[in-house]
């Protein structure tokens, strides 16, 4: 039973991240080289501006920023999910490798498959999930251990080191590549938009339709993974198939996220960090406020990123890699 108080208090933040989202969107969409003026903003969406101002806010605009917002959203959950089933409050799919992996995949895709205009923007999430999912087994197997299990710092070390090997790896695919595929590989490592127009936003909608509203129904058993394993078993918990269901949610929302945004790291850090601490860690009351809060840190690192000629990526990574150090030393 949850108190009516908190429940008030979630309404009012979620309420509060809402009206934040769409303020910033209303902002981004009159700032820069090329805006929209706030005069016209109203009209252009209503469908009654010129044909400059619609093409601008309807094929720029607008896609660009459905994209992150939605890819931050799943990166939020995603680090949600990953945080509850590892017990480790530093665990995130771009520091764990699990980006990496399905950044792997997407390129060799990209460098030695034959492309198809038309069916190329929905291939790529199902091509970063193989590879995501590749990545997150491997890791499992390498950082599980017969008498200890699953320890959060060593999962995080054979993760990180994973990240790393495959960063290595894109740079070879890199070199290996002609000038324009080897730019959409550096880009996407360096975490910069590139899926800005609406058939990239209907390629990454369907999985968050299907995969948040699953997340939020597992919500009850997300709490159990908080308890100690004999206890959540006790409690009617069947520990390894609720781990390996979650854990495929999980690296399904990292992958669709970065199969249309690049490397992107820190959002599932630092969104349900930060929404536990406004409304506690219970999975109904914070994941809401995460998902959001993941949205908007995208969309602003974006938006701001964009008009200092920054990828996303990087601003993203100046907020979070201070927060994880932090985290790290404080779990020392």
């Amino acid at each position: 039973m949850i108190h009516p108080a908190v429940l008030r208090k979630q309404k009012m933040v979620v309420s509060a991240f809402i009206l934040l989202i769409v303020l910033t969107m209303i902002l981004a969409m009159g700032i820069g080289s090329s805006a929209v003026s706030f005069h016209a903003l109203i009209p252009t969406l209503l469908g009654r501006g010129n044909f400059y101002d619609e093409f601008l806010l309807f094929g720029i605009r607008l896609p660009r920023m459905m994209v992150t917002l939605l890819a931050g959203m799943a990166l939020a959950v995603s680090g949600a999910v990953l945080q509850s089933i590892t017990k480790n409050d530093i665990a995130d799919p771009g520091i764990m490798g699990i980006n990496s992996g399905a950044g792997v995949a997407i390129a060799v895709f990209y460098l030695f498959f034959p492309l198809d205009a038309g069916t190329f923007t929905y291939e790529v999430p199902v091509v970063a999930f193989v590879g995501a999912l590749i990545t997150a087994c491997l890791i499992h197997v390498f950082a599980y251990q017969p008498r200890v299990g699953l320890e959060p710092v060593r999962l995080i070390l054979v993760g990180f080191g994973f990240s790393i090997a495959l960063s290595g790896l894109m740079v070879m695919l890199i070199s290996s590549a002609g000038p324009e595929k080897a730019d959409f590989i550096a880009k996407w490592l360096a975490g910069e938009i590139w899926g800005t127009s609406w058939p990239f936003v209907w390629a990454i909608l369907p999985w968050l339709v299907v995969l948040i509203p699953f997340t939020m129904y597992k919500a009850n058993r997300l709490n159990l993974f908080g308890l100690h394993d004999a206890v959540s078993i006790g409690l009617g918990l069947h520990l390894r198939r609720e781990r390996a269901i979650l854990l495929l949610t999980a690296v399904a929302l990292a992958a669709s996220a970065v199969s249309v945004t690049g490397g992107i790291a820190f959002v599932g850090l630092l969104a349900p960090h930060l929404a536990k601490s406004l409304i506690g860690p219970r999975s109904q009351l914070f994941m809401p406020i995460a998902l959001l809060m993941g949205g908007w840190l995208l969309l602003v690192s974006d938006v701001v990123g964009h008009n200092l000629e920054l990828p996303a990526g990087v601003m993203v990574a100046l907020i979070g890699a201070p927060y994880f150090l932090f985290l790290l030393t404080r779990k020392r």
